[in-house]
């Protein structure tokens, strides 16, 4: 496992406030409560204060040498040993029959209930380091979702969209017999939470987001070209095959730009492979990419105003994909929500530092 530093607050998130030094510093949170409530304020109101909003800076200015050291420093660890994951123990896999199809989901630990949602072409595994540190104290339950990465193809006639699979995992929490659950999403995970949250998320008590699609970077813009080429027929077979290819998965439009050190090849082999096989599984990311909507995800998080239990944005500012603004726009749209940084990560914060990553949930989840 990695040995990640810990995560930290920025004085730039939203409550400001110092930034902790030390090693062992907790990270500072910022709670709806401690700023200017939003409440179930109107959607107009919420827009109207996200306009006065500073905006996103970065957490050193770029004409500041540390910034430049930093971005070196990421450079250099592209050639570090590449980011793999821990083998967890205590595994229970069980297939679950769903309306949809089956879903593979991975359990380990015991305690109160974590349920771990991924995003697009990756599968649990992207949250194994995060598991493997909770696994003591919590539940841990990871599906496989029918996002590219997944061993069953969804059933014929299946919603394959985003909203489709937001369905899906409702489905999942009552066939699990799931209750007073935290939820943990990141990547296209976050926005496919989003709208279950939209649409009701019965048996969850929490929610964390890690860096996601939000708003209008559904997906963000440098890989909007795979939403045009899963409308063009037969196309996206041969593109999930290149991406077979090292020089191509580290593109940072594909693999390379989601963390600061290059994933292991043979993760990104097996998260490769089920699409690359598997016509059914081609299928089903064609549908996902087909039915995103920038425009209806943005509608549902504005009626997240709506939204009473508690949730946290555990955020990275130190990756390019999914700004700090969108987690402040977020906080000033839900009605009880706090912001708290993750240093020295990429989009896939449970991958990169699952450790500090870990410490965020618990403390959440029991707070």
């Amino acid at each position: 496992m990695l040995d990640p530093a810990p995560a930290t607050h920025d004085p730039r998130s939203v409550g400001g406030g110092a930034r902790p030094t030390g090693g062992d510093a907790r990270p500072a949170t910022s709670s709806s409560a401690e700023r200017s409530s939003v409440g179930t304020a109107a959607p107009s109101v919420v827009r109207a204060r996200r306009a006065a909003a500073p905006a996103d800076l970065p957490a050193v200015p770029a004409t500041d040498p540390r910034y430049r050291a930093r971005r070196t420093a990421r450079r250099r660890a592209r050639h570090d040993a590449p980011l793999t994951v821990p083998e967890l123990t205590g595994v229970t896999v069980r297939e679950v029959a769903l309306r949809q199809g089956t879903v593979r989901v991975r359990e380990v630990g015991t305690g109160p209930t974590l349920l771990f949602v991924h995003g697009l072409l990756v599968d649990g595994r992207v949250w194994d380091g995060v598991a493997a540190a909770l696994a003591d104290r919590f539940r841990c339950v990871l599906p496989d979702l029918p996002l590219g990465s997944h061993r069953h193809a969804l059933a014929e006639g299946a919603d394959r969209a985003p909203e489709g699979i937001a369905d899906l995992l409702e489905d999942l929490t009552v066939a699990l017999d799931l209750a007073d659950v935290t939820v943990v999403a990141n990547d296209s995970g976050g926005a496919i939470t989003q709208l279950w949250m939209d649409r009701g998320m019965a048996r969850a008590s929490r929610v964390v987001l890690t860096p996601c699609d939000c708003f209008d970077h559904f997906l963000p813009p440098a890989f909007r070209a795979y939403q045009v080429l899963a409308r063009i027929p037969g196309v996206i077979g041969p593109v999930l095959a290149a991406t077979r290819l090292d020089v191509v998965r580290q593109l940072p439009m594909v693999y390379g730009g989601l963390t600061h050190r290059r994933i292991d090849a043979a993760l990104l082999d097996a998260w490769l492979a089920p699409a690359a096989a598997d016509r059914g599984v081609q299928r089903d990311v064609v549908g996902f990419l087909r039915g995103i909507s920038s425009r209806r995800l943005t509608a549902a998080e504005e009626r997240l105003t709506a939204f009473d239990r508690p949730v946290l944005l555990a955020w990275a500012p130190e990756q390019a994909w999914f700004p700090l603004r969108h987690a402040r726009r977020l906080q000033e749209i839900l009605p009880d929500a706090r912001t708290a940084v993750i240093r020295d990560a990429g989009a896939f914060v449970g991958l990169e530092q699952p450790r500090a990553t870990a410490d965020l949930v618990a403390g959440f989840a029991v707070g």
